[in-house]
């Protein structure tokens, strides 16, 4: 196994503002340290079966507000559309519809909950689905830093808003134990026990708990017994395991959403690894024959660069304007499919993190839209770059503010400014 197959391909990363020293520091010490507002891809319409609500929650969970608002509204929560997940330990505002024909705004009480806060609602006439939002600000603070250090912050965010930011996906997409794609490797491939025991036992490294070493002592009971109730997925397989179902039964019980996210892992490890090939490789800002580019922008057109493309000035001129940019793949049957050096790169990672092409075809003809594919920007445009460094009651901070498209993640940018593997320099 290659240390980036087991890393996720999340650690010792290169920087785009290579150079400038890290600040240091912490995130998410407190709510309100975090902020992210969801920049709206369209207006309600004024119109038709659905409320389209513009929301405030702290410190809750995406699912756990959706559960909410489907109790207050008296609907399912499969009545609930919203655009995208928000971070739980942050004070989030977005967009969510609700399904209540025939009926307005007005027709519901006030939501009572110190956690949530409809700041408006109007009618719309469909529900908002995943994807429907053009990105996010953000205002952030990172904590234990020196404020003089504003200075490389400044400089820092300054680089990845004239060069854009590497658009590597977040460690959190990994999971807890850093494991997640290696158990969606394992789905992909068939291998049932190896996911079984990477979703329930020990890890290679000797990470553990007392329900994982219960489980590599074959006490199916007593670690189901242990594994907290929020680990539903997990929870689901023992209870498989503990009623005699060997593995391959016992791992459908995971469920759709669970087994979708651990293939997305995967998809999203081997991203970042032809990511860190093209930043080592400085192709990061050019387009070369046979790559798949991106154009920024609400519909993300994108086209397969052809040899005269590759070499014009108007193409570089659009590159270093951040109109358009290379791409990546989250491997899938509906992918498209790069060219020449480009897709040999590509496929070498396949091969480096042990997955085949028929493997990836098999599990998506199994699990029919578990596993589409797509392009995904290798980077994306950092707009708004504002810094400033002060202290309040808590302490010192840096705060960072900017916006993101959709999909892409701000402690990324974040850990640029702060370079957490290096030492912070003042």
């Amino acid at each position: 196994m290659s240390d980036a197959t087991s890393a996720a391909a999340t650690q010792n990363r290169p920087y785009r503002s290579e150079g400038v020293p890290g600040i240091g520091g912490v995130l998410k010490q407190r709510e309100e340290d975090f902020l992210v507002d969801e920049l709206p891809l369209y207006q309600p319409s004024g119109e038709g079966e659905h409320l389209m609500l513009f929301v405030e929650k702290r410190g809750l969970s995406s699912s756990y507000m959706v559960g909410l608002l489907a109790r207050h509204f008296g609907v399912h929560e499969g009545d609930i559309g919203y655009a995208g997940l928000k971070d739980k330990l942050a004070i989030t505002r977005q967009h969510v519809t609700v399904h209540v024909p025939g009926k307005k705004p007005e027709d519901f009480p006030s939501l009572q909950d110190d956690r949530v806060t409809i700041l408006w609602a109007d009618l719309h006439d469909r529900k908002m689905r995943r994807g429907h939002l053009a990105g996010n600000g953000f205002s952030i603070r990172v904590r234990q830093v020196n404020p003089q250090s504003v200075l490389h912050a400044h400089k820092t965010l300054g680089i990845l808003a004239a060069k854009g930011m590497a658009n590597w996906v977040g460690e959190q997409r990994f999971g807890h134990w850093s494991n997640n794609h290696l158990i969606g490797r394992a789905l992909v491939r068939g291998d049932a026990q190896e996911a079984c025991d990477l979703l329930l036992g020990p890890m290679p490294d000797g990470q553990s708990d007392d329900a994982r070493v219960a489980y590599a002592q074959g006490d199916f009971a007593e670690a189901l017994r242990l594994t907290p109730l929020s680990a539903q997925g997990e929870r689901r397989v023992l209870d498989a395991m503990v009623h005699g179902e060997a593995a391959k039964r016992a791992i459908r019980r995971l469920g759709r959403t669970e087994t979708g996210f651990m293939v997305s892992a995967l998809q999203s490890a081997m991203f970042n690894e032809v990511l860190r090939e093209r930043m080592l490789a400085g192709t990061l800002d050019t387009l070369m024959e046979g790559d798949v580019a991106v154009v920024h922008g609400s519909t993300r057109t994108t086209f397969v660069v052809s040899a005269e493309e590759a070499a014009s000035d108007e193409m570089a001129e659009r590159l270093a304007k951040l109109e358009v940019s290379p791409t990546g793949p989250m491997w899938g049957p509906s992918m498209r499919w790069a060219k020449g050096r480009t897709v040999e790169v590509e496929n070498a990672v396949l091969e480096r993190f042990g997955v085949t092409l028929e493997d990836l075809e098999r599990y998506a003809k199994r699990n029919r839209g578990a596993m589409d594919g797509d392009r995904r920007p290798l980077r994306v445009p950092l707009r708004y770059p504002q810094v400033e460094g002060g202290a309040d009651a808590h302490g010192t901070y840096v705060r960072c503010g900017f916006e993101l498209p959709k999909g892409s993640y701000a402690t990324e940018a974040l850990a640029e400014v702060m370079k957490p593997d290096r030492e912070p320099q003042s």
